[in-house]
């Protein structure tokens, strides 16, 4: 008999989960898109997006993925032939350097593995041994999702600025905006992107390139730009076609309209605390799990670990085999593993990750500790006891 029956949860990360309040928002009929209700909604979306970004530069909509906006902020400011470095922490970070590689730049990737942050001392080393200042970028995963590492972007900015290096720091902040702290302005962020299904809880769809003045000068200098990835018209339309290169996503509009109410309603700073406290009950009860047996957190030190998004290993193929039972016998669907180039475990199978962004809260998250540890000890997968118990106790402290 399987307990799956009912409302699933879904501790992916990303797409996260969507609050009635955004379903109910996109649940209407398709509207007149040449209707100034619809015009003055998105117009006011604009500097809700910026208080989440923490910015007070341009923002530009696309009707794509996160992939789109990697794309998008490279086609803006990096010419074929031009120099981008790229320090990794896991798969989305190579896959960055890719789509930089797929538009022509000269790619120098620093890898740092799987489980630790960008090392700024290393991208020191880099800069300064790029004596001609070809680098034009440096592309830095804020939080890598297939490996939950969270990196320090402000420091990589003091590198920058210590070394007298022009080039652009651009930020993928897909995985961690809207759930761990981010200032773009504060912190030195020339480009950011992120994407509409993970803290902003709308569904895949839309995606977002923030720039500051700076990369508007670095995109004016560019000999060409392609007519759909230009951030100009988006981000300073003369006509309400132009935010999206053409007909608007409508019903993500509403739903994001909607999410961003939520937000200004909660506000960042608790935002940010909400999710930090959640994280450290999910690392409570994965340092007990820990204690015995196989599992283990992917990131040990604590500072370095995502509030969006928790990354574990209970080795091949029994992470695969806890997901299939989390899901099948309880309702609860846990990110699968990525490790694209892991000779090891090239499936991933081995691995899982906890989902814990958006729309977020106590209980969800002490069921989904209880669903695991039903699912290790059904599955008779050796474990320390008492995760839910530490928990609790992490929450109430």
């Amino acid at each position: 008999m399987s307990l799956s029956h009912g409302r699933p949860h879904m501790a992916l990360p990303g797409p996260s989960m969507m609050p009635d309040r955004v379903l109910q928002a996109m649940h209407r009929p398709a509207p007149d898109i040449y209707a100034p209700e619809l015009h003055q909604m998105v117009a006011g979306l604009v500097p809700d997006l910026r208080y989440v970004a923490q910015t007070e530069g341009n923002v530009a909509m696309y009707i794509c993925n996160g992939h789109g906006t990697w794309e998008a902020a490279l086609s803006n400011c990096i010419a074929p032939g031009e120099a981008v470095l790229v320090p990794t922490t896991g798969a989305f970070g190579h896959g960055w350097a890719e789509m930089a590689q797929g538009i022509g730049a000269e790619v120098q990737i620093i890898d740092h593995g799987r489980t630790t942050p960008i090392d700024p001392e290393r991208l020191r080393a880099a800069l300064l041994a790029d004596k001609d200042q070809r680098i034009k970028a440096v592309l830095a995963v804020h939080v890598d999702t297939s490996s939950s590492v969270r990196s320090d972007i402000a420091a990589l900015r003091a590198v920058l600025d210590e070394v007298g290096h022009p080039a652009l720091l651009m930020a993928d902040c897909i995985a961690s905006l809207g759930c761990d702290e981010f200032r773009m302005d504060a912190w030195g962020v020339d480009v950011m992107v992120t994407g509409s299904q993970k803290g902003l809880m709308v569904p895949p769809g839309m995606g977002f390139v923030f720039f500051n003045a700076r990369a508007a000068e670095v995109r004016r200098a560019m000999p060409r730009v392609s007519r759909y990835w230009d951030w100009g018209p988006r981000a300073e339309p003369e006509m309400f076609y132009q935010y999206f290169g053409g007909t608007a996503p409508t019903h993500h509009l509403y739903g994001l309209r909607a999410a961003l109410d939520m937000v200004r309603d909660e506000g960042m700073e608790a935002i940010w605390a909400r999710h930090a406290r959640l994280a450290r009950a999910v690392w409570a009860a994965g340092e007990v799990w820990a204690q015995e047996g196989p599992f283990r957190l992917n990131v040990a030190d604590p500072a370095h670990r995502s509030h969006a998004v928790t990354a574990a290993e209970l080795g091949a193929p029994l992470g695969d085999r806890l997901r299939a039972w989390c899901r099948d016998e309880a309702g609860v669907a846990l990110g699968v593993g990525l490790r694209v180039g892991d000779p090891e475990d090239p499936t991933g199978s081995g691995y899982f990750r906890f989902g814990h962004m958006g729309h977020v809260n106590a209980h969800g998250i002490l069921g989904l500790i209880g669903v695991v540890e039903a699912g290790l000890t059904a599955l008779e997968i050796p474990h320390g006891v008492g995760a839910p118990e530490a928990a609790v106790r992490s929450l109430t402290a």
